[in-house]
């Protein structure tokens, strides 16, 4: 029997007390991920995906399938536990000044990348001193934000001096884009070979075709059950299903429920994981028409967002706010027009001096997730009644995120991953020093403000009140349109045991997997 699991977003409520460690001054307990009780070593576990990943390089991974190869060969300075709680990674702990401005990491020892090479201060000084430079171009730079100096005190501790209080960074630092990389190496040589302190190493890629892990047997958590992990690609999920029947794939994560129910029988088990990532109509606020907050509202007056999740998802998930963290999740009632009104919608463009409707040009991927071609045509379909046209534009995954990260597009169909912690999930994004500001296309000096309140806040209590108004600004003005948030559904061989899903999406518990 598979040890695979339904997670819950109440069982992550407690992921919100963890988050204000940095500004408590609390040291994280010390917590490493152990394989289950009487798993056997041994065996070589294939994964089917629909993609292969963009990149190898973890400062600029947004790509989900990039994004789960790349959480096993690299490691953080905190991790989260399958319940989102924030725990010791590479740094086994941390203590925190009284004033909330000095964060003092104490490093684990005898810690080595794949080359062989030792892990110590001097790379977790170049790692957050490179993802903080603007010329870097990492995703997640503005996640230090707060940090105005690193220092490696010594071999074994790093301390980070802080402009202002962050409750946010201990969450932030958890992410793959916030990855420890040797102080040699440089992001074309990891794009060829990666070097990480992760459970895995790169043992073999064919590109387009298939990618292969073999296990680091100089990780220093437990070492890892399986030989080799191959994430083999089968462009079509239907196709996955049929090689995890036939017994050529042990695991696949699907987003399609009825590909998931396809796929469960006799020889195959499916578990249902409520994801912290948010479908959403990507509205670029700069761009023609869209600079024009009603048109934007009369688009998220026009659209029937539980009709939506019906169309693509079955109705497997639920209509969403912008905030999907559960412990400061939005109220979708909270927004103008949590109902469909074409009246009002109509009304919009009338204000707008756009009675006879607009066209908006909307990029859309074909591969990353399944249900996006689906969404898109039942917004084009929605919108179409309120005199505004999508016109829509099908990418391979890979075209899509260029032009995605580029923000050359007016709108984009999207799944986005969500985060324990609201400023990782959006400060990047609505601020006005955010580094995908321009993807976002959106800020204000109202959010700016919001943003660094909610980081230096160390009540839980404030943080919500503080978060609720961020969600409010941005469904008040339209940003974006957010639409449901779903589930995933990883469907394993009865032969795979002790893996589990999580509701941000990870495969970080391949560590802990094996083959009966």
């Amino acid at each position: 029997m598979s040890t695979v699991r339904r997670a819950s977003f109440g069982a992550l409520s407690a992921a919100g007390v963890a988050m204000a460690l940095v500004i408590t001054g609390c040291s994280a307990p010390a917590s490493t991920p152990s394989p289950s009780e009487g798993a056997s070593a041994g065996g070589d576990l294939v994964i089917g995906v629909t993609s292969d990943p963009d990149t190898l390089f973890p400062w600029k991974a947004t790509q989900f399938q990039a994004v789960n190869v790349l959480q096993n060969l690299y490691g953080t300075l905190t991790e989260f536990d399958e319940e989102l709680n924030v725990v010791p990674g590479l740094a086994e702990s941390w203590d925190v000044s009284e004033d909330g401005l000095t964060v003092t990491f104490h490093l684990r020892e005898g810690v080595t990348f794949a080359d062989g090479s030792a892990f110590d201060s001097a790379d977790v000084k170049y790692s957050l001193d490179a993802i903080a430079a603007e010329a870097t171009a990492a995703v997640a730079r503005s996640s230090l934000a707060s940090v105005a100096a690193v220092e490696a005190t010594d071999p074994t501790t790093v301390t980070v001096t802080l402009s202002a209080p962050d409750a946010a960074l201990p969450a932030n630092l958890a992410v793959i884009n916030m990855a420890m990389l040797s102080s040699d190496d440089t992001e074309e040589a990891l794009n060829g070979t990666p070097n990480g302190t992760g459970p895995f190493i790169l043992e073999d890629r064919t590109p387009s075709q298939s990618l292969t892990l073999a296990k680091n047997d100089e990780y220093w958590g437990d070492t890892a059950l399986l030989d080799t992990v191959e994430f083999r690609v089968i462009p079509d999920e239907s196709s996955i299903v049929s090689a995890m029947q036939s017994g050529n794939v042990q695991l696949a994560v699907f987003d399609d429920p009825l590909v998931a129910q396809t796929a469960e029988g006799a020889n195959v088990e499916v578990a249902t994981t409520p994801q912290l990532s948010y479908h959403a109509l990507q509205l670029n606020a700069t761009r023609g028409d869209l600079a024009d907050v009603n048109v934007r509202l009369a688009i998220q007056c026009a659209i029937d967002r539980q009709e939506v999740l019906d169309t693509a998802a079955l109705g497997e998930g639920e209509v969403t706010g912008p905030i999907t963290s559960p412990a400061y999740k939005s109220d979708p009632d909270a927004r103008p027009c949590p109902e469909r009104d074409l009246d009002k919608a109509e009304e919009y463009l009338k204000k707008a001096g756009k009675e006879d409707g607009v066209t908006i040009n909307t990029i859309v991927s074909q591969g990353e997730y399944a249900t996006s071609v689906n969404e898109a045509q039942n917004l084009k379909a929605q919108l179409a009644d309120a005199g505004i046209t999508l016109e829509l534009e099908v990418l391979e995954s890979g075209a899509f995120v260029d032009r995605w990260i580029a923000a050359d597009f007016d709108a984009a169909v999207a799944l986005n991953g969500g985060r324990p912690d609201p400023d990782g999930m959006y400060g990047r994004y609505f601020t006005s020093t955010g580094n995908l500001n321009q993807v976002a296309g959106y800020s204000s000096p109202e959010l700016d403000a919001l943003f660094a309140e909610g980081r230096q806040t160390a009540d839980a209590d404030e943080r919500k009140k503080i978060y609720a108004e961020i969600s409010e600004n941005l469904e008040d003005n339209a940003a974006w349109i957010w639409l449901f948030t779903s589930y995933t559904y990883t469907a394993t061989a009865t032969s795979v045991d002790g893996f589990t899903p999580m509701a941000n999406g990870s495969l970080q518990y391949l560590r802990t997997t094996s083959i009966k």
